[in-house]
């Protein structure tokens, strides 16, 4: 399910409180990163943290919870996989914010370069 992160409703706010609660974490940031190309087992990201096995899966949780990954089992394995869809969401997100802080600084700088009325030059 893709959630829309630029709706300002409750549900949503909440869902991009996850989100980004989520990336907040650099070994949450680069297990994203890591599992982006295709599925990886949680074991095998374990591997490359200096963690326990533990640890680790609890990172995945977090991002699972926030919908920035999801888990499958494969045997024994969970298997882990970046949905990229909520990636493009927050991105979504931080996209409305760009634009709203570009158009704040533009108005700034016309209120700066634009003469007040009956100022000398």
């Amino acid at each position: 399910m893709v959630v829309d992160l630029t709706q300002e409703q409750g549900a949503d706010e909440d869902r991009a409180d996850l989100v980004f609660n989520a990336l907040s974490h650099r070994t949450r940031r680069d297990i994203l990163r890591r599992s982006m190309d295709g599925e990886l087992s949680v074991s095998s990201l374990a591997r490359s943290y200096a963690m326990s096995f533990a640890a680790v899966q609890k990172h995945v949780a977090v991002l699972d919870r926030a919908g920035l990954v999801t888990k499958s089992r494969h045997g024994r394995e969970q298997l882990v996989r970046t949905d990229m869809a909520t990636v493009h969401a927050a991105q979504g997100l931080l996209d409305e914010f760009e634009t709203v802080w570009r158009a704040r600084i533009d108005r700034f700088t016309n209120v700066l370069t634009t003469p007040s009325e009956g100022a000398t030059p």
